[in-house]
C-alpha cells in the first residue's frame, strides 16, 4: 500500500511513544437480493462519507493507555454509528492488518466484521442519531459489489472516487480475502488484485 508499509500486530504495539494508533472496521453482511430482479448483491459493505468529502471506514484514533485497540475501536464505532453498534463487538479475531506510514506517525489497524444482515441494516438507520454523524461523518454508503454490463457502472465506478489513506486498498484486499466478490471479478474489473 502506497507510503505505508505492512506490520505485524506484535510490532505496530511496540513502536514506543510517538506513533498514534487509528482503528477502522469493514462491516459487511450476506445480502441475498438482486438488483433490478436479476444482478446478485452478494454482500452489503460499509463504508462512509467523512467530514473531509473522502470515503472511508468507520472508527478513528484510539489510546491504547484507556485499554485494546478494540476497546478503541468499538468506542468508536459507537460515537460513529449509534446505538446499534452495541448489539456487536469487533473483537481480536476481527483484526485484518496494521499498515505505518512515516509522516505522520501513524498506524493503521484494520478489523472486518461479520454481521447479519438486520444488524447492518440496524446500524444503517440508527447511523442518523450517532453522536458524530453530520460533523465527523456525512454519511453511511454501500459498496456495489457487482460491475453492470457496461463494464464501468457498480464497483469500478465506485473505486473512481477519493478515499482516504489506504481505505481503497484495504476495501480490495478484504473483499478479495473474504471472498465477497464473485470469483475471477479482479480480472473483469481490470483492477489489479491486492497482494
Amino acid at each position: 500500500m502506497a507510503g505505508m508499509r505492512r506490520l505485524e500486530l506484535s510490532e505496530a504495539l511496540h513502536l514506543g511513544p510517538g506513533w498514534r494508533h487509528a482503528c477502522h472496521a469493514l462491516l459487511y453482511a450476506p445480502d441475498p437480493g438482486l438488483l433490478f430482479g436479476r444482478i446478485p448483491l452478494r454482500y452489503a459493505v460499509l463504508m462512509q462519507m467523512r467530514f473531509d468529502g473522502r470515503l472511508g471506514f468507520p472508527g478513528g484514533f484510539v489510546d491504547l493507555r484507556d485499554g485494546s485497540l478494540e476497546d478503541g475501536l468499538n468506542r468508536e464505532l459507537g460515537e460513529e454509528l449509534g446505538e446499534a453498534a452495541g448489539a456487536f463487538r469487533v473483537e481480536r479475531a476481527d483484526y485484518r492488518s496494521s499498515h505505518a506510514g512515516s509522516r505522520p506517525r501513524v498506524v493503521a489497524h484494520f478489523y472486518t466484521k461479520l454481521l447479519t444482515l438486520e444488524q447492518l441494516t440496524a446500524v444503517e438507520m440508527g447511523a442518523p442519531r450517532a453522536r458524530d454523524h453530520g460533523l465527523e461523518v456525512l454519511g453511511l454508503v454501500r459498496v456495489p459489489l457487482y460491475t453492470l454490463r457496461d463494464g464501468v457502472g457498480g464497483l469500478p465506478a465506485f473505486l473512481e472516487n477519493t478515499f482516504i489513506g489506504n481505505a481503497r486498498e484495504q476495501l480490495l484486499e478484504a473483499v478479495q480475502n473474504l471472498g465477497l466478490l464473485e470469483p475471477g471479478s479482479f480480472a473483469r474489473l481490470k483492477i489489479s488484485a491486492p497482494p
